[in-house]
């Protein structure tokens, strides 16, 4: 893992700033996911660096649950993003809920209506909208922003008592309507919601806003750096705002710093798009080994270390920038080059006898686990008349270059003989069915005649008499253009969901969603069905090998007694340190 303590960054100077300032006294940070999706690769930039931050003064990094939605937020949702946070090898000192504070929230909520702060406001969704303004128009008061203080406690009381109907009423800060930042134009603080909170139950029929209850949470648990991406920049003023204002009844004063989010090429970024897809049946879950989720990719072969390798080389800056996927690829490739054992398997097989080798007769070699790691050991394969070749590895014509297996030409089977080439079956169609060759018998590896040199290329092979039927699945990019997910989410899904004038119009977002699954690559998926050695049959769901000349897999939770299922969790091939070669 390379995220030494060493590494500096401008989220760090800052951090040693306040602390020789005096500003704080300890460093404590928070990870504050919304509990309604499963957290996916974009999301770990953030949670890398709330959980190093502290770590690295000697401080605490508490997970809270930012569950001020209850129409989208689950139970099953917490379980799956602490396993991911264990997964990617960190540990929070305390689990809080934003929902822990609505009392909090509400008791602030009445001393801002008494102090002249908030008001209840009875424009429709349309109304708020347009008196909102633009980014070069200022917006223009609410009828209800001037109404007495007490009338609004009184009609505030009453939304929380359950009296009004759904978007009939909402209280807002009263800030400034002529703010040039427009999230500062008097944003809502309350809204009613008859929905079920999976914690709170029917306790409430209001539920407070992301950017009233975030810094609330924040300061109740004297977080000192609120450290999030940078779409949160605009809504900085508006975090200290309530905190300046809320200073009296809060124990904290945190400082939040932004930095740029997480992109990635052909990668789906937003929650919404991910429920898409997994609702629509165009992926078969929140684990299907295509999603960028963390679940998904832990069901890929994608191991924690190696995602936190990713996040510490792209780094962190102030600028957005798209992220070449095959980092991330290069990145696991690396981890499993030195770790996963080495076997032999056939994804596209076609026949090979030897006509030569005798009937029945079985010689059992011994091959390395890995051949740079001796202390991972060895195992045994068997060798015999008949074996399976990848099928692409002959022609019956060779091409100018082509030096694998061709009539007349002699080819080394890895970690056994050096056979020749002597003719081949076809069907009606032309397909081949069987390729006969002449093994050398003196050409052992490991022994004297093993030296002998050939032209032809080392190809890998399985006994056909001794294998594993398996199933490979081979994953290419969900989305098939060489663009990211370009629906930005917004500041929090909370905020997406929540805000009655920040959230888009029905058909616009179907219009995109439209657009977006016309973007699925049909070929993200292609299974095959091969062979492999018998070591793969028992191994554990979960056990990564390399796939000699094919790439590293692991073995997917859908296998059976029968039928072993392996993920291609990437290829051999490293196109990014390709790339860079060639910068």
């Amino acid at each position: 893992m390379a995220d030494t303590q060493e590494n500096k960054n401008f989220i760090w100077e800052a951090v040693e700033q306040d602390l020789a300032s005096g500003r704080y006294e300890r460093v404590q940070t928070r990870f504050p996911p919304e509990p309604n999706g499963y957290m996916h690769i974009g999301h770990c930039k953030a949670l890398i660096m709330d959980f190093l931050t502290a770590e690295k003064y000697g401080g605490l990094c508490n997970l809270r649950f930012d569950d001020t939605n209850p129409a989208k937020e689950d139970m099953e949702y917490v379980r799956a993003i602490q396993k991911d946070i264990e997964w990617l090898g960190f540990h929070w000192a305390n689990i809080f809920y934003a929902s822990d504070y609505y009392d909090k929230c509400y008791e602030i909520a009445e001393d801002w209506i008494k102090r002249g702060l908030a008001y209840v406001d009875e424009l429709s969704k349309d109304e708020m909208r347009a008196y909102r303004g633009t980014l070069t128009e200022p917006g223009k008061n609410s009828p209800w922003r001037d109404r007495p203080w007490e009338e609004s406690l009184d009609l505030f009381r009453r939304m929380r008592a359950g009296e009004f109907p759904e978007g009939s009423k909402t209280l807002r800060m009263k800030i400034d309507m002529a703010s040039p930042n427009i999230v500062m134009r008097d944003p809502a603080m309350y809204r009613i919601l008859y929905k079920e909170h999976w914690r709170t139950g029917n306790n409430w029929c209001i539920y407070p806003m992301y950017d009233f209850a975030h810094p609330i949470g924040d300061a109740m648990e004297n977080v000192t750096h609120s450290l999030c991406s940078l779409e949160y920049e605009i809504h900085r003023p508006l975090y200290d705002w309530v905190v300046e204002h809320s200073k009296d009844m809060l124990p904290g004063r945190p400082r939040q710093i932004e930095f740029a989010r997480l992109n990635l090429t052909q990668t789906v970024m937003s929650k919404r798009y991910l429920r898409a897809l997994v609702e629509g049946g165009y992926v078969r879950g929140w684990d299907d080994p295509r999603m960028p989720t963390l679940t998904a990719m832990r069901r890929r072969g994608y191991s924690g270390e190696a995602v936190r390798d990713f996040v510490n080389r792209i780094g962190l800056s102030k600028a957005d920038s798209v992220v070449d996927y095959a980092m991330l690829e290069s990145c696991v490739r690396t981890d499993m080059d030195d770790k996963a054992t080495r076997v032999m398997a056939v994804l596209d097989p076609v026949k090979v006898v030897l006509t030569n080798w005798p009937e029945g007769e079985t010689k059992t070699l011994t091959v390395e686990n890995h051949p740079k790691r001796p202390e991972l050991g060895t195992h045994t394969v068997t060798f015999g008349r008949e074996l399976w070749i990848e099928r692409e590895d002959f022609l019956p014509e060779p091409v100018k270059g082509f030096k694998r297996m061709y009539p007349g030409n002699e080819v080394r089977l890895k970690s056994a003989y050096i056979i020749r080439c002597d003719d081949y079956v076809t069907d009606e169609d032309g397909n081949v069915t069987k390729i006969r060759c002449t093994v050398d018998l003196s050409t052992e590896s490991g022994t004297p005649g093993s030296e002998r040199k050939i032209k032809g290329a080392t190809l890998h092979w399985v006994n056909a008499a001794d294998c594993t039927d398996i199933e490979a699945r081979l994953y290419e990019p969900l989305l098939a253009a060489e663009t990211p997910d370009d629906d930005s989410e917004p500041a929090s899904d909370a905020a997406e969901a929540e805000n009655p004038d920040e959230t888009e119009e029905l058909n616009s977002t179907e219009r995109k969603l439209r657009e977006f699954i016309r973007r699925l690559n049909p070929d993200s998926l292609a299974v095959r069905r091969g062979y492999a050695e018998p070591i793969v049959k028992d191994a554990e769901a979960g056990a990564t090998y390399q796939f000699l000349r094919t790439g590293y897999f692991c073995k997917d939770p859908d296998s059976t007694d029968v039928l072993p299922v392996f993920n291609r969790t990437v290829s051999l091939r490293d196109s990014f340190s390709k790339q860079k070669a060639g910068a």
